[in-house]
Formats: C-alpha cells, sequence, structure tokens
C-alpha cells in the first residue's frame, strides 16, 4: 500500500508544454492513468522539495515525436484524484523546473473546477518520495 503524505504549496502559471505532449499523448496517458486526463496541468510550488516515488508509472520516449519519460503517480487534490507527472528530466534536476514545483493533471480542468488563480494556496496529498529509484 502506498502511503501518502500532505503538502502545501501556492498555485503558479505554467509554461504550456505539458499541454500539448497531453494533446499528442492523450492514448498513452489515459493507459496509465486509467482515465483521460484534461491537457495542461496545474502547477503548484510547494513549500518544500519532493521527489517520485520509486513505483511511479513511467510514460516512455517516443523517438518518432521526440518526447521524453514521464513519471505519473497518483495525488489527490481538494479531495479529488489527480496525477502528479514529472519528466526525468525535472526528476533529477536537469529540467527547467525545481523539485519543489509539481505539475498536476486530472480528468477535469482543476482551475476551474477549484476556482484556482496564481498565488492560491492548495494542499496536496502526494506519495511517499522515494529515497532511490
Amino acid at each position: 500500500m502506498t502511503t501518502t503524505r500532505r503538502h502545501t504549496g501556492i498555485v503558479r502559471t505554467g509554461q504550456g508544454d505539458f499541454a500539448r505532449w497531453m494533446e499528442l499523448l492523450a492514448a498513452q496517458y489515459a493507459a496509465l492513468a486509467g482515465v483521460e486526463l484534461v491537457p495542461g496541468t496545474l502547477n503548484v510550488e510547494l513549500d518544500e522539495p519532493w521527489s517520485m516515488p520509486a513505483h511511479a508509472l513511467r510514460l516512455e520516449p517516443d523517438p518518432l515525436l521526440g518526447t521524453v519519460r514521464v513519471f505519473v503517480a497518483p495525488c489527490r487534490i481538494a479531495g479529488r484524484s489527480a496525477f502528479v507527472l514529472r519528466t526525468q528530466a525535472n526528476e533529477e534536476d536537469r529540467g527547467d523546473h525545481p523539485r519543489n514545483l509539481v505539475e498536476i493533471a486530472a480528468d477535469v480542468h482543476l482551475r476551474s473546477v477549484l476556482g484556482l488563480a496564481d498565488g492560491d494556496r492548495v494542499e496536496v496529498e502526494l506519495p511517499d518520495e522515494a529515497h532511490e529509484r
């Protein structure tokens, strides 16, 4: 059984990159998540760094599309089931985002459904971190 921990953070504007890739790879994301995810993510800057758990699912790179490996793990925000997505580069501190930034996707547009705006504080329930991958 996976254990979780509550984290708090602030909603931030993202770069919009995940939305494009989520549209192109919608079937692969749906297969991993078990639901169709709305393209795009809710970016939350956590109060502390967080790492993906070792048991996170992986969306493998597609060399034809030039995509990268993405880790996918279930989470909860405001009582809703969702998924935290993170590229391998970001997980390894080689990407555009620090470890305290998480990108959360769901089967609904989270900003709209939860009435969130940049700067709002939120609580996210994330899987316990891995110490080894």
